[in-house]
């Protein structure tokens, strides 16, 4: 079965950062940033790029705690005050449309056996054809050009 859906980052893991302080944001090396483009700052709680003027937060994020040499973290966007958004099987978030996205496919034992750079508008046929693969136990979308983590899709 090729079907999927992407998960966001759960917001739980994120919400204490509404609470902080400037000083404890610095302390932990947070940056607090009013948006001001769009799309420029892609959240990764709602998979939505910020509104002109919203607060988001860039941290370094555990986004591949695994036992592999594939752990990985690295720099994420999250919008404040955002509850993680849950989408339907095969659906693809418009903020994805206009990015050149990295796909990393890994096995069950978190080693990385696929890799493609794919413009996001061609997203879905891209991941229907790539979980044809059954050794392809999740995928991981990443920005391709800064590179930043955007999501996990998992098989359904």
């Amino acid at each position: 079965m090729n079907n999927f859906k992407l998960e966001a980052l759960n917001y739980l893991d994120f919400e204490y950062l509404n609470d902080l302080s400037e000083t404890e944001l610095a302390e932990n090396h947070i940056k607090k940033i009013i948006a001001d483009k769009f799309p420029g700052f892609p959240c990764k709680v709602t998979l939505e790029d910020a509104a002109i003027g919203e607060t988001v937060f860039l941290l370094n994020y555990d986004f591949h705690n695994v036992n592999s040499p594939y752990r990985a973290s690295g720099p994420v966007f999250v919008r404040a005050n955002q509850l993680t958004k849950k989408y339907a099987q095969n659906e693809i978030p418009v903020m994805f449309n206009h990015r050149l996205l990295s796909i990393r496919g890994y096995n069950k034992e978190a080693m990385m056996i696929f890799a493609y750079v794919s413009e996001g508008r061609f997203l879905k046929n891209k991941l229907l054809q790539i979980l044809e693969n059954p050794k392809i136990e999740y995928i991981h979308l990443h920005n391709a050009k800064p590179g930043c983590f955007n999501c996990t899709v998992k098989r359904i």
